[in-house]
């Protein structure tokens, strides 16, 4: 229960800032295919196998839970008030990452004759996802006041941003920001944490939207796992990489847009802390494995 929880709790933290993907944190804590497998199951799988899901995807769930409910109350205000430090934190996350991903897959990695094409092509869809939010921009929304078209596009977004979150390094938030909902959305949590349900017919909505995304693109994500792993891998990893650049320019995604991270307002001591969380995320893993053998 705790390791699950753990797991899901730290997925949160991640989806909850842009450039960086729960799915990421489930590959350095090495239960990327058992989250995937366990949401297909819980769909597709039988009785006995939609059972065992359904525990895990809970304890998942409570940790993931609580994980967002802190985020929405700590990064509303920290991402707005502290972005470069958050954006070198997040570097040093990614840098850190990327090793421990090509470890971890060191099989599907000895063949780039198979993959280069496909590195490429995560590289180009998460560089792209940032260059469309940085041109669309932010817009003004107010979930407290549901209409239809809203409702419409808070069930699409709440879709596509889900899918977002089970690849690494296409984050859900980079997404949401993109379609300008990723501070309504965030704003629309912390009013229900503090009793105000104004925005709770909108945020069901929204949840309706994450569930149904789930269901769809899960199954999309199983059969490229099982058929075609040395590509799906390194599409991953080129999603990651792509993802420096959608760190870099995330401070010029904030409501009263700021300068992309430069050299200048780079945050050297931030970068170690990121490092030395997937380090830590790392030995975590280890040490659960072992204590379970």
């Amino acid at each position: 229960m705790i390791k699950e929880g753990v797991s899901g709790f730290c997925m949160a933290l991640a989806d909850s800032v842009p450039g960086v993907s729960g799915g990421t944190i489930a590959f350095i804590m090495g239960f990327y295919d058992q989250f995937i497998g366990s949401i297909h199951n819980l769909v597709f799988g039988n009785m006995k196998e939609k059972k065992e899901a359904f525990r895990y995807l809970i304890k998942l769930g409570i940790g993931w839970v609580l994980g967002m409910g802190i985020a929405a109350v700590l990064l509303s205000s920290l991402f707005e008030s502290h972005i470069y430090v958050v954006s070198s934190v997040f570097i040093g996350f990614i840098a850190g990452s990327i090793p421990v991903v090509v470890r971890e897959e060191s099989k599907s990695f000895r063949k780039p004759e198979k993959g280069f094409l496909f590195l490429c092509i995560g590289i180009f869809l998460v560089v792209l996802i940032t260059w469309l939010n940085g041109k669309i921009g932010m817009s003004s929304v107010n979930l407290g006041n549901i209409s239809f078209p809203l409702a419409v596009k808070l069930f699409l977004v709440g879709m596509i941003a889900i899918s977002a979150m089970f690849l690494p390094g296409i984050s859900g938030s980079t997404l949401l920001l993109i379609f300008g909902m990723y501070i309504p959305v965030l704003n629309g949590v912390k009013s229900l944490l503090s009793m105000d349900f104004s925005c709770f017919p909108a945020l069901v909505i929204f949840g309706c939207g994450v569930m149904t995304g789930a269901v769809t693109v899960v199954k999309v994500i199983q059969v490229c796992l099982e058929r075609f792993r040395i590509q799906t891998m390194y599409m991953i990893l080129g999603m990651m990489i792509g993802s420096f650049y959608a760190i870099i320019m995330g401070p010029t995604t904030l409501e009263i847009a700021q300068p992309a991270l430069s050299f200048q307002n780079f945050n050297v001591i931030a970068v170690i802390i990121g490092l030395g969380l997937v380090l830590g995320m790392h030995m975590l893993k280890e040490w659960s494995e072992g204590y379970e053998h």
